[in-house]
């Protein structure tokens, strides 16, 4: 089955038709920046537009950076905060007229990569992190997702864990790969005492880096980075909406 695949992010509203049954992408991908300020309007009428690029019609699938309850934005971390209570999945499907599929954005990257990338055949508990901006999250257990998660936001050396070690906060206090992956060590190792999975994949911007911090982790479970690279969270939006 061929569906658009949509990614919304705090800079780009990215997009692609995928071919859901092996994880390839029918188009090339198309960006348009995102509205600033990233009102649910504005937004909407972004969707819309990336929607028309397609010339699509059928079932769309949205990753959205946002804890999302049953259709509603709960939480706006990385958004505009007038998204919070909205439900995202009427407003979209309203503005361009066909059925959105709405699921938070690292739940989308998980599924992507759980499917066709370097989960693809892995029992167990996968944990999937997405390292940007801040830190997204994804648990799936015997491919089962356990959704929202926003494991980013857990508290962590006394403030919230992507405030203490996303790509972001690498990028902004100038450390060093070897300083920030002992950093981001102590976070895995947190994450590895809590939930005991047996993958982890790292996506995200800092993914493309892994060979640089890879020997600063220091942890039971295997460690890889995503091979989906930036494409997982449109590849998993669209395999959503497939189901959904």
């Amino acid at each position: 089955m061929q569906i658009l695949g949509i990614d919304i992010g705090g800079s780009g509203i990215k997009g692609a038709i995928v071919n859901t049954e092996n994880g390839t992408l029918v188009t090339e991908r198309h960006r348009i920046a995102t509205p600033q300020p990233a009102t649910p309007q504005a937004v909407a009428e972004t969707v819309t537009q990336l929607i028309k690029y397609f010339n699509y019609e059928g079932p769309v699938g949205c990753g959205f950076p946002a804890l999302i309850q049953h259709g509603t934005a709960k939480t706006a971390a990385n958004i505009d905060k007038s998204w919070v209570n909205i439900h995202v999945e009427n407003l979209l499907s309203e503005a361009c007229g066909q059925k959105v599929s709405v699921i938070n954005d690292a739940d989308a990257a998980g599924l992507g990569e759980l499917r066709f990338g370097a989960g693809n055949g892995h029992a167990g508990v996968v944990m999937v992190l997405t390292i940007g901006t801040g830190i997204g999250s994804a648990i799936i257990n015997n491919g089962v997702l356990l959704p929202c998660t926003e494991l980013g936001h857990i508290e962590f050396k006394g403030e919230s864990a992507e405030r203490y070690c996303s790509d972001a906060v690498r990028e902004r206090e100038a450390l060093s790969w070897e300083k920030w992956g002992k950093r981001f060590n102590k976070y895995l190792m947190y994450m590895e005492m809590l939930f005991s999975p047996d993958l982890f994949i790292l996506g995200g911007g800092a993914s493309k880096k892994f060979g640089k911090y890879s020997t600063q982790l220091t942890l039971n479970a295997q460690v890889v980075p995503a091979s989906l690279l930036n494409m997982a969270g449109i590849i998993g939006a669209a395999c959503y909406a497939e189901t959904a």
